[in-house]
């Protein structure tokens, strides 16, 4: 929750040769992940089913659909279109003719096929890569896989193999099909903690506490989740271990005053938060423990929202209103070396890239009575300070996140007052909903 009143190969080259003025989000946005390089034109066969088990016809559907959409939404493929593909349905490397999948009208580079079969509650899959234009040594990858035999593990096998064949094809970076989102949800009734797999598939709610929950962030492990809860004492950090399925010792953030937005250092060691517990909102960082708690900025007028650089663990980004209208500022991480980064209208909700080299963050650039400006994504690389708008004219955008991949960015968007999470690559194309029910804001992507 803010206290304000409204709520990207080897190296990097950000918007070479424009003024950042000029560009718009079809601008390739290069961030070392392959992200605006040639996509690879690859093809997803249907896996052959095996055998008769009642079973296997739904746990193949499930595995099909769920591996098409993973390389679909993957950033770095041209995904050959189902109509465009053999009919024949290879379930081995002696079955496949790959000069047929080479050819038109599929024209695909690298083929994705293999087996899927269900066999007394257990499910095994056989899987492939092949590049369909080295018929003397086609094989780019082959997997197996044996879990219990479900339409959710059959998901869970599909994100596994999309996530080798992007590591593979992607330049050695891991894939985020087995990622999660964490979110805030009204529609149970309270704003509660949710997640959701990174697609929008399989949301739960994670907290029940019947109260106001805002501003959910994942840990680096994965094991615990810190937030802002609002309670008797008014609003508290509060911590939850996913592995014990409830609230943990977190007094660093229960103290006097308003306690928001946590944010972890990327080696999981410390938290930083907003807390007005000496008068203006500041932010405090302490260890993950709660212990060594102590304050790092101290100038007059709000101070929230910190992000860690995830690569260094040493400099934060947060939101101040030392100016008046809230502004994006890096320090070190001991209030050190105070760089504004924004430079007007109304800019909130940073969030740090994996790479360390950019920040995302939601920017009204032309704020106040009767302006035309619009709440947009926005992202800058750290260094020039050059910018690019992701998201134009479409509702009130807010809350970015960025996907451990660097290619992916998760936020929300408002139209007519009503909240969904959305994702896009991060140079603002393929923007897409994944929630459709209820409210939902205040996205955050797991670290892995």
């Amino acid at each position: 929750m803010k206290a304000f009143s409204r709520t990207l190969p080897l190296f990097v080259l950000v918007l070479t040769g424009f003024a950042a003025s000029q560009l718009s989000a079809q601008d390739w946005v290069h961030t070392g992940t392959n992200l605006g390089n040639d996509r690879i034109r690859i093809a997803a066969a249907d896996f052959k089913p095996v055998g008769d088990d009642p079973q296997t016809p739904t746990l193949k559907a499930a595995f099909d659909a769920t591996l098409y959409s993973d390389l679909a939404n993957a950033g770095i493929f041209d995904l050959v279109s189902k109509s465009m593909i053999p009919q024949a349905t290879p379930g081995s490397p002696q079955e496949i003719s790959l000069p047929q999948w080479s050819a038109a009208p599929s024209n695909a580079t690298m083929v994705a096929f293999g087996a899927l079969s269900a066999t007394n509650g257990r499910l095994a899959v056989y899987g492939w890569l092949f590049d369909a234009h080295n018929t003397a040594n086609p094989q780019v990858l082959g997997k197996q896989y044996n879990e219990a035999a479900s339409q959710d593990m059959a998901r869970t096998v599909a994100h596994r193999f999309a996530d080798e064949i992007i590591l593979r094809l992607g330049g050695g970076i891991n894939g985020i099909a087995e990622t999660k989102i964490f979110f805030v949800s009204s529609r149970s009734g309270s704003k509660e903690i949710w997640e959701m797999d990174y697609d929008g598939q399989n949301e739960h709610a994670i907290t029940h506490l019947g109260s106001i929950s805002l501003s959910p962030r994942v840990s680096p492990d994965n094991s615990r989740l810190a937030f802002a809860s609002l309670g008797n004492a008014g609003w508290a950090v509060r911590m939850f271990s996913l592995e014990l399925g409830r609230v943990v010792s977190f007094p660093a953030g229960t103290a006097d005053g308003s306690n928001q937005s946590p944010a972890w250092s990327g080696d999981g060691t410390k938290i930083a938060f907003s807390s007005s517990r000496s008068g203006d909102p500041e932010i405090w960082i302490a260890d993950a423990s709660g212990a060594n708690l102590h304050r790092i900025t101290t100038f007059r007028g709000p101070d929230v929202s910190p992000t860690w650089n995830p690569r260094t663990n040493a400099q934060l980004a947060w939101v101040s209103g030392r100016t008046g209208l809230p502004q994006i500022y890096t320090m070190d991480q001991d209030g050190a070396n105070i760089q504004r980064m924004t430079d007007g209208g109304y800019a909130v909700s940073p969030s740090w890239s994996p790479s360390g080299q950019f920040l995302t963050f939601s920017w009204n650039r032309k704020y106040g009575p009767g302006a035309p400006g619009g709440q947009d994504i926005y992202v800058m690389d750290i260094a020039s300070k050059r910018w690019l708008q992701l998201t134009h004219e479409a509702g009130s955008n807010d809350f970015p996140s960025w996907a451990p991949d660097t290619r992916h960015i998760v936020f929300q968007r408002s139209i007519g007052g009503h909240v969904e999470i959305w994702s896009m690559l991060a140079d603002g194309t393929d923007q897409h909903q994944l929630t459709h029910t209820g409210n939902n804001s205040m996205p955050n992507w797991s670290w892995k």
